[in-house]
């Protein structure tokens, strides 16, 4: 029953997929308005020259393989109207690429469902298990492995954004500082951005540099830059700037007020990591005891009740 109904499974995603390519979904506006933007900046863009440690060298065939599959993904994609602003959010405050993410997590699957049930069913034959093990765990390692990656992103882009919080309180205070000194609103965010050399200052001063190249205000460029992380610290602080741009006791008192709060959220964080923590710890203390109490116990118990 079981080999019948994976049967019967296999044919109808193969019939499926052979209806998608004889008969391919209509590509939407947005999708074709995309292509067309992205082919005008490829042509506007400089053509780049390959140095002497470039020339020679051609990327491996898992890069190319990566390559192909995840802009052959990002299209379908887009072609369907799926936004995914969580992950591209969570990829832009890693700096990882999307399309590389994309194809991990279409290749993992398939080496999952290539590999595993190989090894399994060797296994198999030389154990004597069923053959219908190889299938079953080939199947859940590979669901295993396509939601895999979304669980490692999106702890790694949580613990980025808590530092870029960290950063982006220093920053006010910076910014504050400035602002008491003398400065104009673009000079304090253009010179706070200067102090300190890590990923999330860097992404401020670069925001800030590109922006007055460009000529949008500095609080626009914040204002992007804090829509495309997924920091709303960084965006209200843009709608904030925005506001009071012109009055610089009123946005010195409020970027103070702003770092006060946002210090407050953090030592109330720490505290509850913390509490956290000793709960886990007691918990552990208390298995451990339980444990060495039966295992004290087992010997006697066992004599009374035999």
């Amino acid at each position: 029953m079981t080999v019948a109904l994976l049967a019967g499974a296999l044919a109808g995603i193969g019939l499926f997929l052979l209806l998608r390519a004889l008969f391919p979904a209509r590509r939407g506006l947005r999708a074709l308005v995309a292509e067309y933007d992205s082919v005008a900046r490829r042509g506007n863009a400089p053509v780049p020259q390959p140095t002497g440690d470039d020339k020679g060298k051609r990327p491996s065939l898992t890069r190319r393989l990566e390559a192909e599959v995840g802009s052959s993904v990002a299209r379908m994609i887009e072609d369907r109207g799926w936004e995914l602003r969580s992950t591209r959010a969570d990829l832009a405050i890693l700096d990882r690429d999307y399309e590389q993410y994309l194809a991990n997590k279409v290749l993992a699957p398939a080496v999952a469902l290539a590999f595993v049930p190989l090894f399994v069913g060797l296994l198999a034959l030389f154990t004597g298990l069923s053959v219908m093990i190889p299938v079953w765990g080939g199947l859940l390692f590979a669901v295993a492995a396509f939601f895999f990656p979304d669980l490692q992103l999106r702890q790694d882009a949580a613990k980025a954004r808590e530092d870029f919080r960290h950063v982006v309180g220093a920053f006010l205070d910076l910014v504050a500082m400035n602002l008491a000194g003398g400065r104009g609103v673009p000079e304090a965010l253009m010179t706070a951005s200067q102090i300190g050399g890590g990923d999330p200052m860097l992404r401020i001063r670069e925001a800030l540099a590109n922006a007055r190249i460009v000529g949008h205000t500095p609080w626009q460029a914040l204002g992007a830059l804090g829509d495309r992380i997924a920091v709303a610290e960084l965006s209200d602080l843009a709608s904030a700037l925005a506001l009071v741009a012109d009055d610089g006791a009123k946005i010195r008192q409020s970027l103070a007020a702003r770092a006060g709060s946002m210090r407050s959220r953090e030592i109330s964080a720490l505290e509850g990591r913390a509490g956290q923590n000793s709960q886990t710890m007691l918990v552990a203390q208390l298995s451990f005891c339980l444990g060495f109490m039966v295992f004290l116990l087992f010997p006697s118990a066992m004599k009374v009740l035999l």
